[in-house]
């Protein structure tokens, strides 16, 4: 596998939270790291993919029963057209 550097500035609190947990798995803080943010990349590929498949799926139709079932009022302090 190939490894590249990268200088990460955190948060105080950020970093101490993170050597704290690294700590509790016994790993080094930058594994814990490349770890933590290859598990964010799975989250978010496989939702991406999770919506991407369902739209695909979508028809404008398949919304009709949700806006009919729609109450008629205007929208609410700060979501009115044009913001």
């Amino acid at each position: 596998m190939t490894k590249v550097s990268y200088p990460l500035k955190l948060p105080v609190s950020v970093k101490a939270a993170a050597q704290r947990l690294a700590r509790e798995d016994g790993v080094s803080l930058n594994q814990w790291i490349a770890s933590a943010v290859a598990e964010k990349i799975g989250a978010v590929e496989t939702a991406a993919e999770f919506l991407r498949r369902r739209a695909d799926e979508a028809k404008p139709s398949d919304l009709l029963p949700f806006l009919d079932a729609a109450k008629d009022e205007p929208p609410s302090a700060g979501d009115e057209p044009g913001r």
